[in-house]
């Protein structure tokens, strides 16, 4: 009993470094086939929209589909039976990613079309910075975390205020103009008003009157402010914390499954467990 115990603890802790490191062969090599067929499951939900090429070849992108979700999901089990805390991973932002890639295969036994929904795992790609294991992609982007976090505040704020103004400008629009215009309602008036605070302007719905295209003339303007605002908040908590720039590696935590730890970490920043070392 106590030896199959310990050939399965022996299994657990190869396939963790295979699995989560990307610092041996091994691991970078599990890595790279990950991506490539990460893009091919993409690649082909593409092509399967494409009715000619999906008339000729439709059996073999769906048995490809099939074995490439078999992959991901043998993969998704290991990541949580190779940690000793699984439902970190399970509800952790690449838990949750790598468990939707899988899901819309299954889903097509029971509704029709769902399988479309596997182009998710381009999401998946998002894994590509730990396997290039530069520092200074891992510190750039908890940097550029951090600094769109410090300013979810002030968006939220802003936001609520552009919100307000379509809703105000929306409503004057709808008495300034009526319905021969086009704009039928309040909602359809603040539909245009946000469509032409963007500068996307689709034209299904234009001022006629000379006061409406002074009010429309002033939205235009106001919008290339608008769009420039929340660019120049979250610029300024990138240039305030610029100095804060800190080194991270890519030591992964058996216990809990974290990982980009500062660069001098020995424990987790998490759970406190030792780290496996590179």
């Amino acid at each position: 009993m106590s030896k199959a115990k310990s050939s399965y603890t022996l299994f657990r802790q190869k396939a963790h470094i295979i699995i989560y490191g990307t610092n041996t062969f091994w691991g970078r090599m599990f890595d790279l086939i990950l991506l490539g067929l990460i893009l091919l499951s993409v690649l082909f939900v593409m092509l399967e929209t494409v009715k000619g090429f999906d008339a000729h070849y439709h059996d073999q992108l769906v048995i490809m589909e099939w074995i490439i979700t078999l992959f991901f999901s043998v993969e998704y089990i290991l990541r949580i039976i190779t940690i000793n805390k699984p439902f970190k991973y399970i509800f952790s932002f690449y838990g949750i990613i790598d468990f939707l890639s899988i899901l819309p295969m299954y889903l097509s036994f029971f509704f029709v079309g769902t399988s479309v929904f596997t182009a998710i795992r381009v999401l998946r790609l998002l894994r590509l910075f730990k396997i290039l294991n530069h520092p200074k992609f891992s510190s750039q982007s908890l940097h550029l975390k951090d600094s769109i976090i410090a300013s979810r505040g002030k968006i939220v704020v802003f936001m609520y205020f552009v919100l307000i103004s379509c809703v105000i400008i929306g409503s004057i629009m709808y008495v300034v103009e009526g319905k021969e215009a086009g704009f039928t309602s309040i909602p359809t008036s603040i539909y245009w008003c946000i469509v032409t605070l963007t500068t996307v302007g689709y034209g299904d719905i234009s001022p006629i009157t000379p006061l409406g295209q002074f009010i429309a003339s002033f939205v235009m303007i106001l919008g290339y402010g608008i769009i420039a605002v929340p660019t120049g908040i979250v610029t300024a908590e990138l240039a305030k914390n610029n100095t804060a720039i800190t080194t991270l590696n890519t030591k992964h935590c058996f216990e809990c499954g974290s990982d980009s730890h500062l660069n001098e970490a020995k424990y987790c920043q998490k759970c406190g467990h030792i780290l496996n070392e590179k």
